[in-house]
C-alpha cells in the first residue's frame, strides 16, 4: 500500500496540499493519507481525502518521532521531534518495514509538504 504523508502549516489550503502531493509524482497510486493526529482533523486535509476518496490516518507523536527521515527541517524537528513530518507520517502509517519512495516535496507556496511510503504489502 502506498501512503501519502503530509506536513502543513495551519494556513495551508487545499491547493497547497494537492500541489505537494502532485509534486511526489505518485498521487494516482496513493491509498491512504496520513499526518500528525492533531492535523488530521483540519478542513483542508479532510477535503483532500474526500475529493480523492481516500481514508485518513492520524499518527501519534511517539510514532512520528520513531521514524528515520531522509530530509531534515529545523522547524519540523523543533515542533514534532522528527526531521520531516511528511516522511515520518507516511512511514508510520505504511507500517513496519515500510520504505520511503518519494522524499518530502514542498508545495510552491511553502505551506505544505508530502512524502510517499510503501508498506511491505505493496
Amino acid at each position: 500500500m502506498i501512503v501519502a504523508g503530509f506536513g502543513f502549516r495551519g494556513a495551508a489550503t487545499l491547493s497547497s496540499l494537492r500541489d505537494a502531493l502532485d509534486r511526489t509524482g505518485g498521487a494516482s497510486r496513493v491509498r491512504l493519507l496520513a499526518t500528525a493526529s492533531d492535523k488530521s482533523r483540519t478542513a483542508a486535509f479532510r477535503v483532500l481525502a474526500a475529493e480523492l476518496g481516500l481514508p485518513t490516518e492520524g499518527v501519534d507523536s511517539a510514532a512520528l518521532a520513531a521514524q528515520p527521515t531522509q530530509t531534515r527541517s529545523a522547524a519540523s524537528l523543533a515542533a514534532r521531534g522528527t526531521g520531516s513530518l511528511a516522511e515520518a507520517a507516511a512511514l508510520a502509517a505504511a507500517g513496519p518495514g515500510a520504505r520511503l519512495i518519494a522524499a518530502r516535496q514542498i508545495s510552491a507556496d511553502g505551506m505544505a509538504t508530502c512524502a510517499l511510503a510503501e508498506g511491505r504489502d505493496g
